[in-house]
């Protein structure tokens, strides 16, 4: 009877903590993000300063017309929906955004951590979606950004983004029949 007791005791604590199983994913804005984008060897410095003005003054500012000094002119994309090139990257994120005022310090994104080695910078950052499971409720995960930087410029970019879903098609529209008359399908 113990061994079965502690079974079902074991079995409530598990599945009470499927329900509760995630800490929130937590990063920093402000002055403590800016700090994250340092680094004591010169080299890495130069790569996580440009990871930072990618982060802040493209990505949050949307200030694409600075893209020249912290991307290569060939910059290769590994994001599925995004064409390498600065030109097509420029064209991709001006379509949508637009420039807002730039910032002294990261005000949006959350940098979770910042990491460099050799000629790479990654960032991870604290996303917020809605609970598949309840629309009413959103959770936080990890994302990430790494480039490999040439000669102080972002020269190549990953990313965990995944091929976006086509649009869904206009839905089609029924003329309403005229006040008064009576419409039956069979």
């Amino acid at each position: 009877m113990k061994t079965l007791l502690c079974s079902l005791a074991i079995a409530v604590v598990f599945a009470c903590s499927a329900a509760f199983a995630q800490e929130p994913v937590v990063g920093v804005t402000g002055a403590e993000a800016d700090a994250l984008f340092t680094d004591k060897n010169p080299t890495l410095n130069t790569n996580k300063q440009a990871a930072y003005h990618i982060m802040k003054d493209l990505l949050e500012d949307n200030h694409w017309d600075l893209a020249g000094q912290w991307l290569t002119q060939a910059y290769h994309q590994h994001n599925p929906n995004v064409v390498s090139g600065l030109d097509p990257v420029v064209k991709f994120f001006t379509g949508f955004r637009k420039p807002t005022p730039i910032t002294e310090h990261i005000e949006k994104t959350h940098i979770v951590a910042v990491v460099a080695e050799g000629d790479k910078v990654i960032v991870v950052i604290s996303r917020e979606y809605k609970d598949p499971r309840d629309p009413s409720k959103t959770y936080t995960t990890s994302w990430f950004d790494m480039w490999r930087f040439v000669n102080g410029k972002a020269d190549e970019h990953w990313d965990a983004a995944t091929i976006n879903p086509p649009a869904p098609p206009p839905a089609a529209t029924t003329p309403n029949p005229p006040s008064g008359v009576n419409v039956t399908t069979h």
